[in-house]
């Protein structure tokens, strides 16, 4: 394929820029009202120029109509009054005048060239049945007049008889309307011309101080992405660009958040992992300068490694968790899945740990629950909820296990009468690595990832994990999941 050229792609987004669209809507926005405006004027002026033009030149053509049937014009067909008031409004006008006999005979035509011709036209016809017909004509520029004239007799009886003798067919000229409507035009069209000046000065102007803001944000964010501004972005001079604002610096407050958790999850796993093969380089080091260390002591030790072994084996175990918990949701294996049955199976494998910690456990079910989830990721929800509960609880203490559902979420509460969180520590109990107590937490073999698992499990079924505790009264995990799992 062929690249397309730099100056295409840059007259391309010119037509994408926002303070171009800006200033066209508002040139256009003035200019064509005013273009039309006057167009509408215009017209107007025409209309009503050629409407008092056939009014005055039909009301005159009454006056000789009249005069017409006076001096019987149409039998003697002379008369020097008749003739010079004919000549006076033809030549006042510009304009014809025929007049038309029974016999559709002109008698009479102001011009001379078509006097005494038979002369048949459809307006003529209508004249001769009593209708008066006025035409203009725009493009030739001459309005066109056909008047019947018509003698009134009274009878005897006192009705009136009207009896038309001939037909008036009057041609005038619009050559001064057209002239004062040209001028008007020009006139027109000069002031369209300041209006567009003004308009385009004032579009401009516009679109440079509306979008102003806009580009003040662009370099404030620009700044804070190279590095030079550390401060938060706030452009409060229309809603809009501060509710941009406050978006930006809420997303970028975010990967921050994002970028620091990186970067001490990273700091944490090399940690979390290098303690355990700390202790074991201790561990072989002091055996290895013992020559004759007696047996007993190699057993400690060895067993010593050993824990420390399985305890780097569970953090690897938890990452690996962890990871696979950050993939897309497509990963999930859905089944339908009692979680009734579910529960039970996992409160039975935790109860010989309870057990040592004579902690009891109690299954408390509302209702009989079937739910569309991933299996095993679910039995792992439940599994490090309720081993906390049992980890962190007092002797003699106890963990409920509720197990309740509506038309559309089931919900697991895992309650405890265990240490509690500290208020402080609500907010970070699900990132990774994080633990309340770390010295408690090691002795008891936590890695602090298991409730970040716990989390990303519940999201992934696209649910919510809610947490309430107070310290030395307990803690109690709220889970809500979906019955029915939708793909987005």
């Amino acid at each position: 394929m062929n690249k397309i050229p730099d100056w295409i792609k840059e007259r391309i987004e010119i037509l994408r820029s926002m303070k171009l669209w800006l200033f066209i809507i508002i040139f256009a926005i003035g200019l064509i009202p005013c273009v039309i405006l006057s167009n509408i004027l215009m017209n107007s002026y025409t209309r009503k120029a050629v409407d008092i033009r056939t009014a005055n030149i039909a009301n005159q053509l009454h006056i000789i109509s009249d005069h017409l049937i006076t001096y019987k014009y149409l039998q003697v067909n002379s008369s020097e009054s008749i003739d010079a008031e004919l000549s006076q409004l033809s030549t006042l006008y510009n304009g014809r005048i025929l007049i038309i006999d029974q016999d559709l005979r002109v008698v009479k035509d102001t011009y001379g060239t078509s006097q005494n011709k038979i002369i048949v036209s459809q307006e003529v016809i209508k004249a001769f049945k009593g209708e008066t017909i006025s035409n203009y004509d725009d493009t030739d520029g001459y309005i066109e007049i056909s008047m019947p004239i018509v003698e009134n007799n009274t009878l005897e009886d006192g009705t009136v008889e009207s009896k038309i003798l001939g037909v008036m067919l009057t041609s005038v000229s619009t050559d001064t309307i057209n002239d004062t409507s040209d001028r008007l035009k020009d006139v027109s069209r000069t002031v369209n011309y300041l209006v567009a000046v003004v308009l385009l000065v004032i579009a401009l102007s516009a679109s440079l101080i509306l979008t102003a803001p806009l580009k003040r944000l662009n370099t404030a964010i620009s700044d804070v992405k190279e590095g030079y501004a550390s401060n938060p972005v706030m452009v409060k001079d229309y809603l809009e660009t501060e509710r941009i604002s406050e978006a930006f610096n809420s997303v970028y407050s975010r990967m921050k958040m994002l970028d620091d958790s990186r970067q001490e999850f990273v700091a944490n796993v090399s940690h979390e992992l290098k303690t355990p093969m700390t202790s074991m380089k201790v561990l072989a080091d002091s055996l290895l300068v013992q020559e004759d260390a007696p047996a007993e002591l190699y057993r400690e030790f060895m067993g010593d490694i050993t824990n420390e072994i399985d305890r780097e084996n569970k953090i690897i175990s938890d990452l690996l968790s962890l990871v696979k918990m950050d993939k897309t949701s497509s990963e999930l294996s859905i089944s339908e899945v009692d979680i009734n049955s579910l529960i039970e199976l996992i409160l039975k494998r935790l109860r010989p740990i309870a057990r040592k910690k004579d902690v009891e456990i109690e299954f408390i079910s509302m209702r009989q629950v079937t739910a569309m989830v991933d299996e095993v990721k679910i039995s792992q929800v439940i599994t490090n909820l309720v081993e906390n509960a049992i980890k962190y609880n007092k002797e003699n203490g106890s963990v409920s296990v509720t197990l309740d559902a509506d038309h559309q979420y089931f919900k697991i509460i895992v309650a405890d009468t265990g240490i509690g969180i500290p208020e402080e520590s609500m907010d970070h109990i699900f990132e990774r690595f994080y633990r309340v107590d770390k010295s408690h937490s090691r002795e008891i073999g936590g890695t602090g990832l298991g409730l970040a698992i716990t989390r990303s499990a519940v999201i992934m079924h696209r649910g919510s994990i809610v947490v309430e505790s107070e310290v030395d009264e307990g803690t109690t995990f709220t889970v809500r999941i979906p019955l029915v799992y939708v793909v987005a």
